[in-house]
């Protein structure tokens, strides 16, 4: 199975358009959700990508006071709205993208919110509930998916900018 896609050093062109990059980063997120468990979703999802991929991430700055300020993702991030159905459709396709790369390339990577995310308080029982759902039950609140632009621009076509 491929690794987890990353950016090479020299695939880091902070100066160039976020078209540009050979990776695109998509979160896609449940439209029904009211607006505080939606921004959590997107959070949490967002979160999980920036720690797996690697490169994603850019440098730092100082604004004009010389106060420092954390990198964020250089390659951009298009967060996108779907419903329940199609997110569960989006999901599938990008699980089959992950199986069927050949290559470290080909690599698409997934992160997901399970609804049990939101209805359990206690970390463990989360993943105890995970255990417990069978796959086609599983209600993905949110994705995040990185992979070739051409991928990623085909498991989530037609999807609207949220």
């Amino acid at each position: 199975m491929p690794a987890t896609p990353a950016y090479r050093p020299e695939e880091i062109l902070a100066h160039e358009s976020t078209r540009s990059a050979r990776l695109k980063w998509v979160v896609v997120v449940d439209t029904a959700l009211e607006p505080g468990r939606l921004a959590n979703a997107v959070a949490c999802v967002a979160a999980a990508t920036g720690e797996a991929v690697r490169g994603l991430q850019g440098p730092g700055g100082p604004d004009a006071s010389g106060a420092e300020h954390p990198g964020l993702a250089w390659a951009g991030c298009t967060v996108l709205g779907a419903g329940a159905e199609q997110l569960a459709t989006v999901r599938a396709k990008a699980v089959a993208a992950a199986a069927s790369a050949e290559t470290d390339d080909d690599a698409v990577w997934i992160a997901d919110m399970p609804l049990a995310a939101q209805t359990t308080r206690v970390y463990d029982e989360y993943l105890a509930e995970l255990a417990r759902t069978a796959p086609e039950q599983l209600q993905s609140l949110a994705l995040s998916i990185v992979g070739p632009r051409a991928t990623v621009d085909r498991i989530v076509k037609k999807l609207k900018l949220l």
